[in-house]
């Protein structure tokens, strides 16, 4: 039986929590190096594509290794970031694709790239996480807002712990690549989204059971 969320209903035009987290739940993001690479590779992706060919790179043991011929494949005409949070061992990623197909793309890159450049680092052979990533298609704005909750409230106590797309959302960093408008148009101000986010409010959790990571 397959498992939970790993059979996707692509939709065009919709948003969809993306997730995964390492094989065995191994540590993914050993060190600020490891979360750097990962956020450069959204950055890559999802910001307008260079008027120059960009080179693919690669940072080991500050060396940095440069592959020849390299074409990125951009997708930021396609997949739009609304939220992101990386833990450890796990991710998510709060997205809006253009089309159906959109997202199996953008996230084929994404896993591929990451996962080359982790086994490089660490000498390491085979795949880095848990089987394909999790998708999960949000049905109505109130998913969407408390998804959003559950994504920037995963570093709790400490929000700020983990890169995050929080500090986007209180307007205390200006990510060009992650859009949250779409979220904070249902609020009057930043302060607002802080409040709802940071409410003792468990049921909340209830309206998103089935978009988390498994147990």
């Amino acid at each position: 039986m397959p498992a939970k969320n790993t059979l996707k209903h692509y939709k065009n035009n919709s948003y969809y929590h993306i997730y995964n987290r390492g094989i065995e739940k191994r540590i993914i993001y050993q060190d600020k190096q490891d979360y750097a690479v990962f956020l450069n590779y959204l950055k890559e992706y999802l910001s307008p594509l260079s008027k120059t060919d960009p080179k693919r790179e690669i940072l080991i043991k500050n060396t940095t290794y440069q592959i020849k011929d390299y074409r990125c494949r951009n997708h930021h005409q396609n997949i739009t970031l609304i939220a992101y949070c990386l833990m450890p061992n796990h991710f998510h990623l709060l997205v809006k694709q253009k089309q159906a197909r959109d997202i199996e793309l953008f996230m084929k890159s994404l896993g591929t790239r990451y996962t080359m450049y982790f086994n490089k680092r660490y000498q390491r052979q085979g795949g880095l996480f848990q089987d394909r990533y999790k998708a999960v298609l949000i049905d109505s704005d109130e998913q969407l807002l408390h998804l959003s909750r559950y994504i920037h409230l995963n570093p709790a106590p400490n929000l700020f712990q983990q890169p995050s797309s929080y500090l986007d959302y209180l307007q205390l960093k200006n990510t060009s690549w992650v859009y949250t408008q779409d979220i904070l148009r249902y609020f009057k101000n930043p302060l607002a989204y802080k409040q709802f986010v940071e409410a003792e409010n468990q049921s909340s959790l209830s309206i998103i059971t089935n978009f988390t990571l498994d147990s």
